[in-house]
């Protein structure tokens, strides 16, 4: 793995170095917003994984987040911070993290979370090589359809467009299903294999996102189901 990690503070840079060369990491690490954004787009294909402070000089973690994901929407970015707030958390999320971490943090948990997110990622990138011409749809009923090989989902034939890889695979998890209930703990485990490591408001932030890109082309097809979690039907669907 190929991993930049932009964190203005040496010391956890230099403790997270040796956690990194112990897993045989290739790191490289920023202590700058502007800097760590300029590495990355000096060669945006090369990265595997970002970690991300959010609290950065000259350029904040925030902005940096959205930046990046203006290039890639699939390189996997883990934003480390302070701040135990859950606006932050949640507008980082927003931004285009796939996953936080909040500081102060064990290694072993930043490096069970990095783990978890590059295998889903390894996941994704192996099924799309070894199935890149199947236009087959592996999810489809009257309203909606999923291509997990394209990473495609539509809606009465209207593309849903920007998803990110977390979105797509949380979407994908409620759809192959519909109408079953997810807890935010299964789902938790389903799409980001957290079992132990998980919060919550990882999943709240992501279906927000997810139901506002629904919205533009259709119906709302992800419902609450209220002290209990979430569901996948499109059958009111016009």
């Amino acid at each position: 793995m190929k991993l930049l990690m932009i964190e203005d503070n040496e010391s956890v840079s230099e403790m997270m170095q040796m956690f990194f060369l112990n897993e045989g990491w290739d790191a490289t690490f920023r202590y700058d917003g502007k800097e760590g954004l300029e590495t990355f787009l000096a060669s945006p294909k090369e990265w595997d994984m970002i970690t991300l402070d959010l609290n950065l000089p000259s350029l904040d973690g925030m902005m940096v987040a959205r930046e990046i994901r203006k290039v890639s929407q699939t390189v996997p970015i883990i934003m480390l911070t302070a701040r135990d707030s859950e606006s932050d958390q949640v507008i980082g999320l927003e931004m285009g993290a796939d996953d936080y971490v909040t500081k102060p943090f064990s290694p072993i948990t930043l490096i069970a979370r990095i783990k978890a997110l590059y295998r889903r990622s390894e996941i994704i990138e192996t099924s799309m090589a070894a199935k890149e011409d199947d236009l087959s749809f592996d999810i489809e009923t009257d309203h909606f359809k999923m291509n997990t090989k394209t990473r495609e989902a539509y809606l009465d034939d209207q593309r849903i467009d920007g998803l990110t890889p977390k979105e797509f695979d949380l979407l994908y998890t409620l759809a192959k299903k519909p109408r079953q209930v997810f807890s935010r703990e299964q789902l938790l485990e389903l799409v980001w294999d957290y079992q132990y490591f998980g919060d919550e408001r990882t999943v709240d932030a992501h279906i927000k996102k997810l139901r506002q890109k629904i919205e533009k082309v259709g119906p709302q097809v992800i419902q609450t189901v209220w002290g209990v979690g979430y569901k996948f039907d499109d059958s009111g669907v016009a």
